[in-house]
Parts: structure tokens; sequence; C-alpha cells
């Protein structure tokens, strides 16, 4: 978002309150979305239950097709609607709601470094299993992503996605890639993670930034998704300091709020 969009979008933002009706969008839940896009869903809908925000969260068959980016949830809010972790937090700040406020400039920016390495290594990752692994492809991707829709555009979609991300893949230096170096990137992200983590309760010590919620919406998601076999949860596992902290957000914003199961 360009800093004139980003200011024109915080005016109108900050003027109008959050509403009781606001709207997170996704793919459906039990048969259509993968593994990328739910962890991205859950990091948002985590950011917002810090934030103390209501959502209703509301899945469609062509969510990736309503989203003004392309790309899964959006959240309707008012007039507006925004897509992706980022824009949301930025939207949501302009109404008075900022979770790292309480950093310094420092801390600030370790933050923003530890986003980018859960999105340069575990979303890759992820990205790379359900569209470069040939067993999960053939498994569980291209039929999960082409369930909503007739023959033959349901294999359409699913090839027509599978070219770009593996187009992505090439250009970020991932084309070639073993799934055992795959995993291997992941388990130094859990790694690097876990060690600053270490017996916090949050990244930050006491209160949650939007740097929890979205290792929280990868790190949960891995653990509760079924893929063709473990090794992905498997590294995730090893790491007791994030399964607790999986744990705890799960209890505290979800289970204690009336979600008894994560949406």
């Amino acid at each position: 978002m360009s800093l004139v969009a980003e200011a024109f979008v915080s005016q109108i933002a900050a003027t109008e309150p959050w509403p009781e009706n606001a709207t997170l969008y996704q793919q459906l839940k039990g048969e259509q979305i993968l593994l990328s896009d739910n962890a991205a869903s859950l990091a948002v809908q985590a950011f917002l239950q810090m934030c103390n925000l209501p959502i209703k969260v509301v899945c469609r068959a062509n969510a990736e097709y309503m989203s003004p980016s392309g790309k899964v949830p959006f959240i309707h809010v008012g007039n507006q609607v925004v897509s992706e972790l980022g824009p949301i937090v930025q939207f949501v700040k302009a109404k008075g709601h900022c979770l790292s406020d309480g950093l310094d400039e420092v801390q600030k920016a370790e933050m923003k470094a530890y986003m980018e390495l859960v999105n340069n290594m575990l979303l890759t990752a992820e990205l790379y299993l359900q569209w470069c692994d040939e067993a999960t492809v053939g498994e569980i991707t291209h039929a999960r992503y082409g369930a909503p829709y007739p023959w033959p555009l349901n294999h359409i979609l699913a090839y027509q996605k599978q070219w770009e991300v593996k187009r992505k893949m090439k250009a970020i230096g991932w084309g070639n890639k073993t799934l055992d170096q795959v995993l291997e990137d992941v388990d130094q992200c859990c790694q690097a993670l876990s060690q600053r983590l270490g017996t916090q309760p949050y990244f930050f010590n006491k209160q949650p930034t939007e740097l929890d919620a979205l290792v929280f919406g990868h790190l949960y998601t891995i653990l509760t998704t079924q893929l063709t076999n473990d090794e992905l949860s498997e590294k995730v596992k090893n790491y007791s300091n994030l399964l607790a902290f999986c744990r705890r957000i799960e209890q505290h914003y979800f289970e204690d709020r009336g979600k008894s199961r994560l949406s």
C-alpha cells in the first residue's frame, strides 16, 4: 500500500468506530481452504481478538476472488474492505488500536524482523509444501483448491494456481529446493522463534503484539492441519515453549471468549 493510499485509508478509518457487524472472509473451512490461507486467516482473527475487536467469520468459496488483493483473509468493516494482516494492522491502528504501542523503536524493529522471518520461512514453506511437493499436491491440494468448482474448471484453476506459485518459488530461489531442505528451513525458523520467546508468555514479555498473532496463526495451523505425513508439524513439536505459546493464545483468546473451536 502506498503512503498516500495508507494515509487516505487511515483518515477514513479514524472517523468511524469499530462496528459490531465487522466481517472476515475466508474460503470454505471444511473442504477448501489450504494450510497457508488458513494460517493467514487465523493470524488476523488472533490479532483482532487481542485488540478486543469483534469479528464474524464468513466462509465463501470465491473469497480469494472477492478480495481486493486476491489474497485472504479480508475484512469488511463499515464501507471499507481491507485484505491481509499488514494492511489490516494499519487499518486497526487508525482506529486507535495498536498492540505494539508499548514497544520502543528498537523493539519495533526487532518485531518487524521476526515477522519478516515468519513470512519468508514459514509462509513460503507452506506454499512450497502445498504446490511443489508432489504427494501433497496429488492427495490434498488440487482436490481442496478446486472443490467448489465443476469439472473441468476445478482442474484449470488448480493448475493455474500451481503454475503461479512455482514461478514465485523459482524467482525467490526455492524452485530447486528439496522437501528436506524446506523442512530444515522451518526448523531453523522455529529455533529462532523459540530462542526469542524463551520463558516469556509472549515475544515481548507480558503483552501480545502482532508478531504473536502472526506466529500463532502459522504454528497452530501447522500443528492442527492433516497433511500426507507429520514431518512439518514434528518440526514445531520439537520446541515445547512454542507449543505452550500456541495453547496459551488458543485458551485465552478463543476458548475463554466463547469460541470453543477456532474458525
